[in-house]
This record gives C-alpha cells, sequence and structure tokens, in this order.
C-alpha cells in the first residue's frame, strides 16, 4: 500500500500557495481568543496593526455564484458594490457551511489565498494605499502579510471600492 504524502509542517494551503509562488510574504502568529466577538480586530490588535491594513475574507453569494470580498477589518462589506464589481445585480452573504466547504477553511480563518476552489475575488481599492496588508493565513491566530499587489495577482482579484467605514 502507498503511503500517503505527508503534509507540510505547519503550513497552510495559503501559506504553501504563496511559497510555491516564490511571493515575498511574512507570517504572523497570535494567541487566538475564540470569545473575541471580531476576529479581524483581534488580529490588528495582536499584531500591533491598524485596522485599516487588516484585511477580512468574506464569501458571498452574486447572482447564485460564491465570491470572495478582502475588505478592511475596520470596515464593513457593501454587497451591492460587490455585485457590482462583478458584473452582477445582487449579492447576499453566503452560507457559512457552504463558504467552508468551497474554501476549505473555517470561518474566522478563511483566506483569500490556497482555496479548494478559486473563486472570483474583488479586493477593497483601499488596500492599494499600503505598502503591506495583513489577511488570514488560513486559520484562526495566524495571518500573512503581503503586497496587495501580489495577493491580487496570485487570487485573480480585482480592486473595486467594495467597503463601507464602520
Amino acid at each position: 500500500m502507498a503511503k500517503k504524502p505527508k503534509k507540510q509542517a505547519g503550513g497552510t494551503p495559503a501559506t504553501v500557495a504563496l511559497t510555491a509562488a516564490g511571493t515575498p510574504f511574512t507570517v504572523h502568529a497570535y494567541e487566538h481568543d475564540p470569545a473575541s466577538p471580531s476576529y479581524g480586530e483581534e488580529a490588528a490588535e495582536a499584531l500591533g496593526v491598524s485596522p485599516d491594513r487588516v484585511f477580512k475574507t468574506l464569501v458571498a453569494e452574486v447572482d447564485g455564484e460564491l465570491a470572495v470580498a478582502v475588505v478592511p477589518v475596520a470596515g464593513s462589506l457593501d454587497l451591492k458594490a460587490l455585485a457590482s464589481a462583478v458584473g452582477g445585480k445582487r449579492a447576499v452573504m453566503a452560507d457559512p457551511a457552504a463558504a467552508e466547504r468551497t474554501t476549505g477553511y473555517v470561518r474566522g480563518g478563511i483566506s483569500p489565498l490556497g482555496q479548494r476552489r478559486r473563486l472570483r475575488t474583488v479586493l477593497d481599492a483601499s488596500a492599494r494605499a499600503h505598502p503591506t496588508i495583513c489577511v488570514s493565513a488560513g486559520r484562526r491566530g495566524l495571518e500573512v502579510e503581503l503586497a496587495a499587489t501580489d495577493l491580487a495577482e496570485l487570487t485573480g482579484a480585482v480592486f473595486a471600492e467594495i467597503a463601507r467605514s464602520a
């Protein structure tokens, strides 16, 4: 019987994808508190990074198809703007179980990188204002820092104004 290949120690599909692409990135780990009301704000505070540089990955359904929105944790997703950015008419937040099943990640740890199935991705235009941004590295308590342009290139994302101030 053939042996199963070993998983890369400590790697997530997101960090494996970044390494395979040769993209420069930094991993930041922190102690995740399951009682935290906002995973993104928890990450910003734990890393000592401004909440406008830490981005959350949200999965929405646009005209019946799943899409990924990457927006600052300091704001919220404008569903109408997301629908427009991908050429759709109507967007709603995806069912959490469908988001987890499709991306291969658990809620609160969904990364825009290394997803099981590549989805249309929109990155909020505000990301361009920063030399680097932080996004989930694929599990709660783990963030990856990289250039927004590298994230867009690796995910096939388009930049659009899809965030609202909180």
